[in-house]
């Protein structure tokens, strides 16, 4: 059985970079946010859902999808981003276990964004968790995705909280301090990892 580590951590939190962090040991990587961009590619059916669904104005020109239309329509409707979750979760779960199942390495970083709204953990062997304030991740998402403050508002307020991700950590990584200096923590968790994979492959035996 793979054993699977859980990233999660709210939105400008770091999870990406804390990601390549893991990737550099050779630890593949499962993004549930990669994944997500993949099955809206153009030609994929669940494009094709959203355009008959939301209308044209979510295609740009090139028919790909304009995220920054679909994501401003779902954080002001909860009703649009229910049915936007029922058509593409699905989807991103089998995508996901199928990434796991090739996946070569002592362990598995499952990176996903919603795992507590969603309830995912139970999926996860262990939950590790990018912490920074949230003054911090309002003031990188003004900075990186050119939104207003009400729309980060918004956006931070349809995530899980700050307390509700730590309440269900096994780790948690801090990138509130200077840059790179969860470095250490990143490698000291690694060879943790390595070591609970081990005891589960010996235990599966």
């Amino acid at each position: 059985m793979t054993y699977i580590v859980a990233l999660t951590g709210g939105i400008g939190s770091g999870k990406s970079t804390v990601a390549d962090a893991f990737a550099a040991f050779g630890i593949p990587v499962v993004d549930a946010d990669v994944i997500a961009r993949q099955v809206v590619e153009p030609g994929a059916p669940a494009l094709s859902a959203i355009q008959a669904h939301f209308g044209n104005d979510m295609l740009n020109r090139d028919g790909t999808l304009n995220r920054a239309m679909l994501r401003q329509r779902i954080f002001s409707s909860t009703e649009d981003k229910t049915w936007l979750n029922a058509l593409l979760h699905p989807l991103i779960h089998a995508e996901t276990r199928r990434q796991w199942q090739q996946a070569t390495g002592p362990y598995v970083l499952w990176v996903v964004p919603l795992l507590v709204e969603n309830g995912l953990q139970s999926l996860a062997q262990r939950v590790a968790v990018v912490d920074v304030e949230r003054d911090t991740q309002l003031e990188r998402l003004l900075a990186r995705d050119k939104v207003n403050h009400q729309q980060a508002e918004n956006i931070l307020a349809a995530q899980a909280t700050r307390e509700q991700r730590l309440a269900c950590a096994d780790d948690i990584i801090d990138n509130n301090g200077r840059p790179g200096a969860w470095m250490e923590q990143v490698a000291a968790l690694h060879q943790r990892y390595l070591a609970l994979a081990a005891d589960n492959d010996r235990q599966d035996k």
